[in-house]
């Protein structure tokens, strides 16, 4: 995640060490913040994989900076990221809305809506953060108002993820009716 995060960023534009940590932190920091001894490492093993360049730039003050760049290599590592996310990168909220913040640098619009047809099939497996058995629980089969409050929480944000989905799909890549993946299969989640 922090180096999908880094590529994307790089991709919007060039940046040096702290002004990245800042936006990787906006972008995650809220579910885990990033370190000094995370960061610099990952810019290590970036810049050691041809992805990313560093040159030294003058700065505001006497010092100079160390400005980030993204190479060639580093745009098609980011893009192969976005065209074939690992299957955690699509299941795991927060890991998704950092693909999905840099999934407009992926230029083929089929291949952005095979990526969110991806989580829509995920989405749309039954599921629950409590089970009976095999079978997912719901709401209203809880007494208490904390279980009850989880999970109507989640079933909303479910909801208008997947109404974003299929919209966002068919702007990106409409079929023609008939088509085994024209929508026709799309549910209600609960």
């Amino acid at each position: 995640m922090l180096e999908l995060a880094i590529l994307g960023f790089l991709r919007d534009r060039p940046s040096h060490g702290y002004d990245l940590r800042t936006k990787v932190a906006a972008l995650t920091g809220h579910v885990r913040p990033v370190a000094d001894g995370t960061l610099y490492p990952a810019i290590k093993r970036m810049a050691g994989a041809g992805w990313i360049t560093r040159k030294d730039e003058p700065g505001a003050a006497a010092a100079p900076r160390r400005v980030l760049y993204l190479t060639e290599a580093g745009v098609r590592e980011l893009e192969r990221r976005l065209r074939d996310p690992d299957p955690l990168d699509l299941s795991d909220e927060n890991r998704w809305f950092t693909l999905l913040a840099f999934l407009r640098h992926l230029d083929d619009p089929a291949a952005q809506a095979g990526v969110l047809r991806r989580r829509l099939a995920f989405l749309e497996q039954p599921a629950s953060f409590f089970y009976d058995g095999d079978r997912p629980m719901r709401a209203e089969e809880f007494g208490d108002p904390f279980r009850q409050g989880l999970l109507s929480i989640a079933r909303a944000t479910s909801r208008a993820e997947l109404a974003w989905l299929r919209a966002t799909i068919e702007s990106l890549d409409p079929r023609p009716a008939g088509d085994p993946d024209d929508g026709s299969r799309f549910r209600e989640s609960s």
